[in-house]
This record gives C-alpha cells, sequence and structure tokens, in this order.
C-alpha cells in the first residue's frame, strides 16, 4: 500500500517538473542569445582629403584577393558635396551589384561610397570565409562607411539591401550624422521561418556546426552574377539575425538617431520576412523620428534583388527612379 502510494506520488512529482520544464524550455529558446549592446564608436572624416585616406585605407585593409569589380567604389567630385550617399549591398552579392545605381547619384552631384562587406567580394567564389561573419563586424563595417561619407558630403544619406538594410538599420539606430537611411527589404527575418520561431532558429543554427548551401541546386557554382558567392552559410545568416535582434533590443530603449527613415518594402519578395520587418518598425514608431515607408506591389513580380542590373528578374527602369525619389532631402535651409 505504501509503495503503490510513493510510485503515485513519484509519477505526480515527474508530471508536475515535466510541466515547469518544458514551459521554461519553449520559452528560454524562443528569446533571442547573446545579444550585446553594440556601441557605436564614431570617428566622422572632418574633411574629403581625410575622407578619401580613410577609404583607401579600408580598401588597403582586405589582405585576400578580391574580384575587381568588388574593390571598395569611392565616386568623387573631388570636393565635398552636398549629399554623400553611402550604398550598401547585400548578403553574398558584393560593392558592383550597387555600381550602376551609384552612377545614378554621382551624375546627379553626389559622391557615392560603395564597400564591401566584411568577408564579401573574395575572388574565391566557393570561399568558406564568409562563414566567419560576425555581427559585431557589420557594426564595425557601419560605422566606418558613416566616418567617411561624413567627409564626402555635407549630409548623409545611407542605403542598403538585405543584409546591407539591417546594417543600415543599426547604423540609423546608433548614427545621429545620417539624415537619411533608406532601408530596402531588410533581413530581420527569414520567408520560411514564422516570425515567433526567428529567435529560435537563430539559437539553434548558432549551436550547430557551419554547413554551406546553394542558392540554387540546379545551377550550383555557375549562378550568376559571376562577383556574387553561389553558396550560404547558415553561421553567416544567423549572425545577420543577430544583428536585427540587436537592432530590437536599442529600439525598445532608445529611439532612432538618424534623422529620418524610409522602410522600402517589395511585396513580392519571399526571401525575407515582411511582417518581422513590420515588428522593428512599430517599435521605431513609438518614438519621436520621422519615419515613412514604401512598397513595391507584389504585381511588378521583382525579385528579392531588384537593385543589381545583371539580375535576370531586373527592372531598374522603374525600380532606380523610385530609389532615387526616396533619397531625396529637402534643400538647406528648408524644414
Amino acid at each position: 500500500m505504501i509503495d503503490k502510494l510513493l510510485h503515485t506520488v513519484q509519477q505526480w512529482w515527474r508530471l508536475l517538473l515535466m510541466a515547469a520544464i518544458v514551459p521554461a524550455a519553449i520559452f528560454f529558446i524562443l528569446k533571442p542569445w547573446n545579444i550585446p549592446k553594440l556601441l557605436s564608436r564614431s570617428r566622422p572624416a572632418e574633411n574629403h582629403d581625410e575622407a578619401l585616406r580613410r577609404a583607401e585605407a579600408l580598401k588597403s585593409a582586405q589582405t585576400k584577393e578580391m574580384n575587381p569589380l568588388c574593390l571598395l567604389q569611392v565616386m568623387t567630385h573631388r570636393k565635398k558635396t552636398d549629399r554623400a550617399v553611402i550604398l550598401v549591398h547585400g548578403y553574398t552579392s558584393c560593392p558592383r551589384q550597387f555600381y550602376e545605381l551609384g552612377r545614378r547619384f554621382y551624375d546627379l552631384g553626389d559622391n557615392v561610397l560603395i564597400a564591401p562587406l566584411p568577408h564579401h567580394g573574395l575572388a574565391d567564389r566557393l570561399t568558406d570565409d564568409q562563414g566567419q561573419l560576425k555581427a559585431e563586424e557589420l557594426a564595425a563595417y557601419a560605422d566606418e562607411v558613416v566616418d567617411i561619407a561624413c567627409g564626402l558630403g555635407d549630409r548623409v544619406v545611407m542605403m542598403g539591401i538585405s543584409a546591407g538594410g539591417v546594417t543600415t538599420a543599426w547604423a540609423a539606430q546608433n548614427r545621429r550624422d545620417i539624415d537619411l537611411a533608406v532601408i530596402v527589404s531588410p533581413a530581420f527575418g527569414f520567408g520560411q521561418i514564422p516570425v515567433p520561431l526567428t529567435a529560435a532558429a537563430m539559437n539553434i543554427y548558432a549551436m550547430l556546426p557551419d554547413s554551406y548551401s546553394w542558392w540554387n541546386a540546379e545551377l550550383q557554382e555557375n549562378l550568376h552574377p559571376d562577383y556574387t558567392y553561389p553558396r550560404y552559410s547558415m553561421h553567416a545568416l544567423t549572425e545577420i539575425l543577430r544583428l536585427g535582434f540587436v537592432v530590437q533590443e536599442e529600439a525598445m530603449h532608445a529611439s532612432p538617431a538618424a534623422e529620418k527613415i524610409v522602410m522600402v518594402f517589395n511585396a513580392n519578395d519571399t526571401s525575407i520576412n515582411n511582417d518581422r520587418t513590420r515588428e522593428i518598425l512599430d517599435i521605431w514608431n513609438t518614438g519621436h523620428i520621422t519615419i515613412e515607408t514604401f512598397e513595391f506591389q507584389a504585381s511588378l513580380k521583382l525579385g528579392h534583388d531588384l537593385i543589381d542590373p545583371n539580375q535576370p528578374d531586373q527592372n531598374i527602369a522603374l525600380v532606380y527612379p523610385e530609389m532615387i525619389r526616396l533619397c531625396e532631402l529637402p534643400r538647406q535651409g528648408e524644414p
């Protein structure tokens, strides 16, 4: 009788223990891990000459062999202009993605800076080096390009797409010297992952050994354009998500530092998760900052990379004029 009672009590204790452990474990895995406060360490260039020296130093710091098309680009009018435009490419792409749009801004009278993200633009398209990408490096990159742009223009516009969009979002959150941040299809989350599971996916893949997959399993290494990486690293993707959670955490405690933010959605883009982006927007909208949104309709059938003219589904005749319009600043002295 006593043995039966003890057995029953033990069973109940096990059930109670499981009832406590399982929800706690679920709560734990659904919260993002290892989300540091990445402080901005701004050192803005004081003039055009210093900006060029800093850009050359950033270019020279790359020790591995680069694809010539992917080198840092400074399009300068040999003097400080009213507006400097920073263009930040996406994950596994390189500065060539934005080259043509950069020329359009240059022709409008702007100085333009397009720098490769860390571990990008290497001549070896199948490099595993991309898997070393860290959120901290993306934040440091953002600081450096904004610092350089401060010497290239009286006012600074920063535009980034995908991972470059998340990098631009971090800069917008932290840098008061950004007059306008244009964030295009940012990779705060991915289309295949429901928003509530984004943190869990990031946590799990960060613990696993890194792995690589083809962007296109049929074309594999023959994927074009040939200055992009045809594979992606799971660890690199988790670091991009991690930077997004850094932005979210910082936004919950402080309004963005940038003067104005424009968020650009592509309704046809299933690679990233637009609902996850709206989560960040909802937090930002509680602060005192000018935030605008723009959406390319799904009927336009634009791909995730709507910037690179060498993508097969590009429509730059439509996209570029809109991007240029979204980057407009009021004339000096106007509100």
